[in-house]
């Protein structure tokens, strides 16, 4: 029965077969992300220099260090002061002074403002030998007002101390503006955007615009920019008195929000979710012009990041007193399992309270346990009081006799139901959902869930993917988890920052455990944390932990990843107070960072619970000796290289080969990797370094890559031969895959191909048109190969088990020229609803319907009745526009991300190419009661009887 360490209580058994009773309830929780005006690029007239001017001329020096002043006093003319290359003056790892002549209109009234659009990286500004601002961040635009040491009528010496950290560093583009800056005319609610695109968030612009040849391969190689969203959306006149706040997902980056004019606010992070308050600003009655400008033009990583409103934006409106965003924390309490004998749990709600109203609010606030099954297992009433503009947080406890645990194997969810009442008005209501496990990390014995040890086999993700950028639909962050569950894995890495809540969902309902990361070490903004980092407002940390803190599939909070400080007692007092704000507001999971060593006692080691080692395999058994009683796991590993498909190295296509055998210097092969952590029983497992391809960071080469090899599946998620390896030596069922593919490219008769075999069967043969080969035994998490004569035909690979029974096989065979297109959707069925989504895989086939691994055939798409959004094929040194109607097959394969409409119908999908047969698919969409635009302060909610429960104290 739940009880309470406050005096009142309220509290009941109800059995789902009691009659319930609908009542309505004031919170509105709605999408906003339907019908938005979309532009690219600043107005031209919002950035003018007045009557100001270009900054055309800087001259450069080499500084002796982040500190050094004669710079700021030497002559600039002087022979050790070099005409500036503009962003490319600065090689990595120097400091340098840039120093420019500014001269002055007399008579002109106004401030003067230097506008920067970036600094690569970071900056300290002088007027006139005076210290004027300090900006860290590289290539973002900011402003300067240089007015309190400006002289009048004379020329006035700028100069800017620069750090520049990694690759080329300058000074982009300046100029001096005479005069404020006026504001944009895209603010205007009555400005005219119907020239603007009309799309749905989220959305990812970046992934729209071209390849720059000599653009940032380490980011795409794509241009940024500016984005600009407006929408228009009506509120009810009885909204007025209401608390209304917006909360926006995820925008990538620098979102400044304004409504109706009147500027919300500013949300530097790309990945943390955030949120404002518009009951100030609100229209009641009457339409709202909502703005949002998103500067994608700055980094916070160093791989593809995006731009745009890439994840929901939701509307809420709730009465004056009701439960915070976020303010639902659900905890359980167990002994681990024993045996199988699963103990009584005891779960813990604490509710946070929040009344806007200017008088005290009184209440009776109910909570509601509910079984997997929906059936309501037992439910509170409490009396609270909340003074004006207060907030309260409510703790109340609860017993499961007899729990359902979630595992990775049965992941299943419990809910709490919340609701404030008035009497019998329902003042506030909230769902959240919750599960109920034991986690323990061992330094012996590694990682338990459940009493049970269980090997962590994780990947590590960045949240990108194929047509679509960043801007993934649920639907398919879903999809990635189940594919990832397909190959064996059994956790999710996030990195490096806070993903989508929608993607934790999919990992709460799928049985997947989760490392959950936020971005940035203390109030940092950069890619890495400079010393003299602050560690005070931690917002971002905030929102993630209070966001996550339910979802029984995060079992780690990371703090870092491969920061500078990670080793230093610096990096351990920021890392501590972060240490502090998780525990505080969560405090039932261990604390870590992913280090690449630095494993000092001094540094991050000295605060955390247990330890993430990035790479150095090596250096397992020398961590486990030397801190014998910390946990630990592999953060990071493998990174291995490989090109779906591809079988030699080709460096001017940018293709790696799927043999398992090289990576980055820091690398090891998948083999090698997973085979150090499977056989340390102190190890707890690990994320491999990636489970998809991703934009960006095309490692071994450079340009005309455009996207990683290091996944173990393409940026599509079509297996790479690797992905068996895995699937082999991760999952339960009998595997063996062989390759490369048997057709002739590449190969001539007789020559001697490199034959690989993936498998868990304790034996292998290899057969070629029937006949043996031999048969080798499969060492545990290794391969096995032979040296083969070309000859076309059939390959086969063939598993036995001990007693000799053949438990699996594979075959590769020499295929016909292609000869036709075939078309697999993942589901048939979509929700109308305007946001669901589904992969739609095209392969090209020959006459017997085998795929053809060396074709690269144009695709064009058909589509009746749903929407593209986007296509790809896995080619990581593509080209081609994600977003189109046309691809070309990258080894026989290529997908569609085919969109839902908001309309109920059937859906058709239709791939043609040249000269061989088409391939049509029929889908359809069921009704979902799609409503874009209507808001309604009403919102039905099922409520208990009120004659059912009985008084405790």
């Amino acid at each position: 029965m739940l009880s309470s360490r406050t005096p009142f209580l309220f509290a009941a058994f109800l059995s789902c077969s009691l009659p319930l009773w609908a009542v309505e309830a004031p919170r509105v929780h709605r999408s906003l992300d339907f019908d938005w005006r979309f532009h690219q690029g600043d107005p031209t007239e919002s950035t003018p220099l007045g009557q100001g001017y270009p900054i055309p001329k800087w001259r450069y020096k080499v500084a002796t260090s982040a500190t050094d002043t004669a710079g700021l006093t030497s002559d600039p003319a002087a022979a050790d002061f070099t005409d500036s290359n503009g962003p490319n003056s600065m090689p990595p790892k120097t400091n340098g002074w840039f120093r420019a002549s500014l001269e002055d209109k007399p008579g002109v009234i106004g401030p003067r403002i230097v506008r920067f659009s970036g600094v690569d990286d970071d900056a300290i500004v002088y007027l006139n030998g005076q210290k004027i601002a300090e900006h860290q961040g590289w290539s973002e635009a900011f402003d300067v007002d240089v007015s309190r040491a400006w002289k009048a009528g004379q020329t006035n010496d700028l100069a800017v101390l620069v750090h520049n950290e990694d690759g080329a560093g300058g000074i982009n583009e300046t100029g001096l503006q005479i005069g404020a800056v006026p504001p944009s005319p895209y603010l205007r609610p009555d400005f005219n955007d119907s020239s603007w695109r009309l799309l749905d968030v989220p959305h990812d612009f970046v992934v729209e615009n071209e390849f720059v040849p000599n653009g940032d391969v380490g980011r795409g190689s794509r241009k940024t920019g500016v984005g600009w969203y407006r929408k228009s959306f009506a509120l009810p006149a009885d909204a007025k008195g209401k608390t209304l706040w917006l909360d926006f997902d995820g925008v990538y980056r620098d979102a400044t929000v304004y409504l109706n004019g009147q500027k919300l606010g500013n949300w530097k992070s790309g990945y943390a979710p955030f949120r404002f308050d518009i009951s100030k600003f609100a229209k009641y009655g009457a339409n709202n012009q909502l703005v949002v400008r998103a500067d994608a033009r700055a980094n916070e990583g160093w791989w593809y990041e995006g731009g745009g409103i890439y994840r929901h934006v939701w509307l809420t409106i709730a009465a004056p007193l009701h439960v915070a965003p976020w303010g639902v924390r659900i905890q359980t309490k167990m002994p681990e399992p024993r045996n199988g004998v699963v103990a009584p749990a005891q779960v813990s709600v604490q509710t946070e309270l929040r009344n806007d109203a200017p008088t005290a609010q009184n209440a009776v606030l109910e909570s509601r346990i509910l079984a997997p099954s929906g059936r309501i297992v037992t439910t509170a009433r409490q009396s609270v009081s909340l003074a004006p503009n207060s907030t309260r947080i409510i703790s109340q406890t609860a017993n499961l006799p007899q729990p359902q645990l979630w595992s990775i194997e049965t992941p299943d969810l419990y809910k709490v139901e919340t609701y404030l009442l008035r009497g019998s008005q329902p003042l506030d209501n909230q769902s959240s959902s919750f599960g109920v496990r034991t986690i323990r990390f061992d330094a012996t014995d590694g990682f338990f869930l459940n009493g049970k040890r269980v090997k962590i086999k994780g990947t590590c993700n960045h949240q990108d993917f194929a047509g679509v950028g960043v801007a993934l639909p649920d639907s398919i962050l879903d999809w990635r988890i189940k594919t990832l569950k397909g190959m064996g894995s059994n956790a999710y890495r996030t990195s490096h920052n806070p993903v989508a809540q929608e993607l934790l969902d999919a990992c709460d309902r799928q049985g997947m455990l989760v490392m959950d990361e936020t971005r940035h070490l203390g109030d940092a903004t950069g890619a890495k944390t400079p010393s003299g980092t602050k560690a005070e407002n931690l917002g971002e940390l905030r929102n993630m932990v209070k966001r996550d803190r339910n979802h029984p599939s995060v079992i780690i909070w990371s703090m870092a990843n491969e920061e500078g400080l990670q080793s230093t007692p610096e990096g351990a007092r920021i890392f501590k107070a972060m240490k502090v704000v998780t525990d505080a507001l969560d405090g039932t999971r261990p604390v870590s960072a992913a280090m690449n060593g630095g494993h000092s006692p001094d540094g991050f080691h000295a605060v955390q619970d247990i330890e993430g080692l990035n790479y150095g395999i090596d250096s397992y058994d020398w961590f486990h000796n030397t801190y014998p009683n910390t946990p630990m796991y592999g953060s990071e590993t493998a990174s291995a290289v490989a090109t779906r498909g591809e079988y030699v190295d080709d460096k001017e296509k940018g293709y790696v080969s799927n043999y398992d055998q090289r990576g980055g210097g820091w690398a090891n092969s998948a083999q090698d990797a997973w085979k150090a952590l499977a056989i340390r029983p102190y190890a707890a497992g690990g994320f491999v370094w990636t489970g998809f391809d991703y934009r960006g960071e095309p490692t071994p080469y450079g340009w005309p890559c455009i996207n990683s090899h290091f996944g173990i599946m393409d940026m599509c998620g079509f297996p790479k031969d690797p992905y068996y390896y895995y699937q082999a030596w991760w999952g339960s069922k009998p595997i063996v895959h062989l390759f490369p593919d048997w057709n002739a490219a590449g190969k001539t008769p007789g020559q001697n191909v490199r034959v690989w075999v993936y498998g868990n069967a304790p034996t292998i043969e290899l057969r070629l048109n029937g006949k043996s080969l031999g048969s080798k035994a499969m060492p545990p998490y290794e391969h096995v190969e032979w040296e083969v004569p070309y000859t076309p035909g059939v390959l086969e690979a063939r598993g036995y088990n001990a007693a000799g029974e053949l438990v699996s096989t594979h075959r590769v065979e020499t295929t016909g020229r292609p000869a036709a297109l075939r078309l697999n959707a993942d589901r048939t069925t979509l929700k109308s609803d305007g946001q669901d989504a589904t992969v739609v895989e095209v392969a090209v086939v020959d006459a017997q319907g085998r795929i053809v691994p060396d074709s690269d055939n144009p695709i064009t798409f058909s589509i009746k009745g749903a929407r593209n959004l986007g296509v790809g094929n896995g080619d990581p040194s593509s080209h081609e526009s994600d977003k189109a109607n046309t691809r070309r097959a990258f080894h026989g394969r290529a997908m569609l991300i085919l969109g839902a409409p908001r309309t109920a119908g059937s859906i058709q999908v239709t791939a043609t190419a040249p000269s061989i047969k088409a391939s049509t698919i029929n889908l359809k969409a069921t009704a979902s009661g799609f409503q874009p635009v209507t808001i309604t302060t009403r919102n039905k909610v099922i409520l208990p009887p009120p004659n059912i429960a009985s008084t405790y104290r």
